[in-house]
């Protein structure tokens, strides 16, 4: 009997090429869960920026590369759950923060939305070449940003400009450097799987 995958179909992302087909819905469970921790984990990784309320972290880019991986609807309960447990009260937001109270809540937000959207792109094949990798990661983080910026305003009693400059334009760098990150794993990821779906 032979163990190898059959070949994936288009609209595949990387977790479809998991072999689990009578046990999906405990692998589709699991990786909510490890999505959700991973997300977790990453936002403890995390970095002051002077003069602005919100870190650096690592959680936008573990909230991207959940919804690549997992999909749409993996990648939102994955950071819904996150979400969920957070303004619960689990310290695993940015510096083992958690509530509803944070003015950093709405990038939270944002990368429950930008999970969804990057999830669907890469059904579309948004994570196969270095060129999509890079405009889906530019989206996703274009709409954390959309949703935590003006959270950030409202939130604090910033004007939007003082928000974009607290909250938006120290992070554009580091960004940057995360999305070049997903332009070489993402692709490569699929080359050595030898599946381009």
């Amino acid at each position: 009997m032979s163990t190898a995958a059959a070949p994936v179909r288009s609209g595949a992302v990387l977790a479809d090429l998991l072999p689990a087909a009578r046990h999906r819905y405990a692998v589709d469970a699991a990786l909510v869960l490890g999505g959700a921790a991973l997300t977790g984990m990453a936002a403890q990784i995390a970095v002051p920026v002077p003069g602005s309320p919100v870190p650096v972290t690592g959680q936008t880019f573990a909230a991207l590369l959940i919804g690549t991986a997992l999909g749409a609807r993996r990648g939102f309960l994955s950071l819904a759950l996150y979400a969920l447990v957070g303004m619960a009260g689990m310290p695993w937001f940015a510096e083992a923060s958690s509530g509803w109270s944070m003015p950093s809540l709405g990038y939270v937000f944002g990368m429950l939305l930008a999970a969804t959207v990057v999830g669907a792109l890469a059904r579309r094949g948004g994570d196969r070449s270095v060129l999509r990798t890079a405009g889906t990661m530019v989206l996703g983080s274009a709409i954390i940003y959309a949703i935590g910026v003006p959270y950030l305003a409202l939130s604090t009693g910033m004007s939007l400009s003082a928000a974009i400059a607290a909250g938006l334009v120290p992070f554009l760098i580091g960004d940057a450097l995360k999305a070049a990150l997903a332009m070489g794993l993402l692709p490569t990821t699929w080359k050595l799987l030898g599946r381009r779906g």
